[in-house]
């Protein structure tokens, strides 16, 4: 909840900073904190490892990026439901089972019902941008279990924040300008990278030493339905019968895979949300 709900106070700042603005501050200031509560060290690293964190830091900027530009042209929501289909792939390209494909077909239908193609679809633009957010989403899924190898606790992760915030500044800057020199919209950066990136990622670490993988994974689907709520509350998007229709889809989509296929798995490395 605390993302979403950060997410949609980040949204009331685009007239200000734009998206670019905001998920650089979000960025900038969640890097800073991680790099202070977790300490990474880089020295004595091989080149492999600091190559890693750079890839995985890119894909994490453009992965924020992207979704923060689609939040500037469609709802909360159904940006977060679009993203969706980036883990559930992963989840279930991970699978040997041809009846799990069956999890893709009901996020589909899902998808189609909430682009509505018929009566009144929902911004091109901004639709293929959440896909976009979702396949980098997917990618970083893949990347932290490599970075969770080699990498102990959260340091690869507070390293590639660095990566990160590097990727976005340019846009940032562009789009924000002499408005990132005012200290109440710095203020509220730092609040959006508290609620998006700090509380988060380190209530869900503490979860995982707790949670099985499937379960972590059924309560990480509700994040549409969370994204469809704090819209509603902080920004007055109010959903339509048929996407809420299409978000239970997508949720139910995404619960099944982690309740059905992670079961099946050996224990791995779970991923935070982004």
């Amino acid at each position: 909840m605390s993302i979403q709900l950060g997410a949609a106070f980040a949204v009331t700042l685009f007239d200000r900073l734009g998206p670019g603005g905001a998920v650089m501050l979000r960025l900038l200031f969640g890097t800073v904190i991680l790099l202070a509560v977790f300490r990474p060290v880089v020295r004595g690293r091989s080149r492999r490892d600091l190559g890693l964190v750079l890839v995985f830091g890119v894909v994490l900027g453009l992965m924020n990026w992207t979704f923060y530009e689609s939040l500037q042209r469609i709802p909360l929501g159904a940006s977060v439901a679009l993203e969706m289909i980036g883990p559930l792939g992963v989840a279930v390209l991970g699978s040997r089972r041809p009846r799990d494909l069956a999890w893709v077909v009901l996020a589909g239908v899902g998808i189609v019902v909430l682009a509505d193609p018929f009566g009144t679809p929902l911004d091109l633009e901004g639709s293929l941008l959440a896909f976009l957010a979702g396949m980098f989403w997917g990618s970083y899924i893949l990347l932290s279990a490599r970075i969770g190898a080699v990498w102990s606790g959260a340091s690869g992760l507070a390293l590639a924040m660095v990566a990160a915030s590097l990727v976005v500044i340019p846009a940032g800057i562009i789009q924000a300008g002499s408005s990132l020199l005012e200290p109440e919209l710095l203020a509220a950066g730092a609040l959006v990278g508290l609620m998006c990136t700090v509380i988060p990622y380190s209530l869900e670490m503490e979860a995982l030493r707790t949670l099985p993988e499937g379960v972590f994974g059924v309560l990480m689907a509700l994040e549409p339905g969370l994204a469809a709520l704090a819209g509603a509350l902080v920004i007055g998007q109010s959903p339509s019968a048929a996407d809420l229709l299409a978000i239970a889809l997508v949720v139910a989509a995404a619960a099944g895979a982690a309740a059905t296929i992670r079961r099946d798995r050996p224990a791995g490395v779970a991923v935070p949300v982004p």
